[in-house]
């Protein structure tokens, strides 16, 4: 007898983060996570996680969007379904809804955990097998001010929590963002790498100026600093410049890779499970950076700990990831909702060791967090 999926729920979650986090775009006082819940007909629940940032000024997914697209259009596509099918399943929702990738890579996530729990494998086994039980995990130093920044660093650097810190830029003028980044650098020398985000900023002139002081003061990467859509001008800049470039908002799926990799537009590409629309599509994307010769980095939409162990499971699975990962989500927000927190320790996030994503839910915690409705 086939088992299938008998219900799913969406559930909003608004956890307070340990202080603002301020990015180009939008300072988040809180995170708003969507947690999802696959009940299958055999008795076995998955969960999964669909999480942006600061609310739509990340991209055209809010967390009450994907909410909303999951309970009136996914969901309904889904029950019924073989819930041990998963590109089955995947493919039945492409056709039910274009886009929508944060919410589709959710509902694949709870499959999987609940596919790994079924069969008694972590989720990476499902996937082929993790080449590393560890993965290094950078923090971002986003309080805005230099000097708690670099006292921040050097607690992380002797708790042997980071050794990676990426700052987040573009809210001020490029000097002002230059002279902050490069005294941070100044004091951390090579005891730690230090990268810059600029999320798409910059136009191109002030890019060009820019990256050349950041690459003058030993900055290791520099992250998307023209908007998405200005492949070309991205194009010019990564020839320009020694510093790494890389590509994140500007690099969705395959089709986005193969094309940012035909104009050489990218030395690194940023990877997410989320704007990939699943694990499965983040490893399409990985295969098109690896075979152009394209470095790959793990990267966050800010996720808690469901969806931070579910992109954790798919990075350990990868042939080559030379820039490590940012997956330090979980120790952004305050709380959780899992009994217990993913482990972070020498520099590194410890992938768990049961069953699926190997993460239970704290029920009081959701009960708690959850939004409840007015």
């Amino acid at each position: 007898m086939t088992t299938t999926i008998s219900s799913i729920e969406a559930i909003l979650v608004d956890l307070p983060t340990i202080r603002a986090h301020q990015l180009a775009m939008a300072t988040m006082q809180q995170q708003t996570l969507v947690i999802v819940r696959l009940r299958c007909s055999d008795g076995i629940e998955g969960i999964g996680e669909a999480t942006t940032i600061g609310g739509l000024s990340y991209g055209d997914e809010s967390p009450e969007g994907i909410k909303l697209t999951i309970d009136t259009y996914l969901a309904p596509a889904l029950v019924g379904q073989d819930a041990t099918n998963v590109h089955a399943a995947m493919a039945r929702l492409n056709k039910v809804a274009r886009g929508n990738r944060f919410a589709k890579s959710a509902l694949e996530s709870a499959m999987l955990d609940a596919q790994g729990k079924r069969l008694d494998v972590p989720l990476a086994t499902l996937l082929g097998g993790a080449v590393r039980e560890t993965l290094p995990v950078l923090w971002t130093l986003a309080s805005g001010d230099t000097a708690r920044d670099i006292e921040e660093a050097e607690r992380f650097l002797e708790e042997r929590r980071h050794n990676t810190f990426k700052l987040k830029i573009g809210r001020r003028s490029v000097r002002e963002d230059v002279a902050h980044v490069s005294a941070i650098k100044r004091a951390l020398g090579d005891r730690a790498r230090v990268t810059v985000d600029v999320n798409q900023a910059w136009n191109e002139a002030d890019a060009a100026t820019g990256i050349a002081m950041l690459e003058a003061a030993g900055i290791d990467l520099i992250e998307q600093p023209t908007p998405r859509e200005q492949r070309t001008a991205l194009a010019r800049l990564a020839a320009r410049f020694v510093v790494p470039i890389m590509a994140d908002e500007a690099v969705t799926g395959p089709e986005d890779a193969m094309e940012l990799a035909r104009l050489g537009a990218a030395d690194v590409f940023a990877l997410k499970i989320a704007k990939s629309g699943g694990i499965f599509g983040m490893l399409r994307t990985a295969a098109v950076g690896d075979a152009a010769g394209i470095a790959l980095y793990g990267g966050t939409m800010l996720e808690g700990s469901v969806g931070t162990i579910a992109a954790a499971h798919g990075f350990c699975t990868l042939p080559q990831l030379a820039w490590g990962t940012e997956l330090f989500g979980p120790l952004l927000v305050k709380d959780d909702i899992v009994v217990d927190r993913p482990v972070f320790k020498d520099f590194s996030l410890h992938l768990p060791q049961g069953p699926g994503l190997g993460l239970a839910i704290d029920e009081d915690k959701l009960a708690h967090y959850r939004r409840k409705s007015h």
